[in-house]
C-alpha cells in the first residue's frame, strides 16, 4: 500500500483521498457529530434543571422553617 502512495502526486494523497473518505463517511461522520452535540445539550439542560430544582427546594425549605420559628 505504501508503494502505491508513493508513486501518487501530492495532491492525491493530501486532498483526493480525504475529500473521498469524506464523500463515503461524511453521513456517519454528521450522524456522529450530531449524536455528540445533541448529548452534551441534553446533559446540560438536565444539569440546569437540577441546579434549578436544587435552589427552588432550598429557596422554599429556608422559608418555611423559618416560618416555623414563630
Amino acid at each position: 500500500m505504501r508503494e502505491i502512495f508513493n508513486g501518487m502526486p501530492w495532491w492525491v494523497k493530501w486532498v483526493a483521498v480525504p475529500v473521498i473518505a469524506l464523500v463515503v463517511f461524511g453521513g456517519l461522520i454528521a450522524t456522529v457529530v450530531g449524536f455528540v452535540i445533541g448529548l452534551l445539550f441534553k446533559a446540560l439542560v438536565f444539569v440546569a434543571l437540577v441546579g434549578g430544582l436544587i435552589y427552588v427546594v432550598r429557596k422554599f425549605t429556608t422559608s418555611s422553617s423559618s416560618r416555623s420559628d414563630w
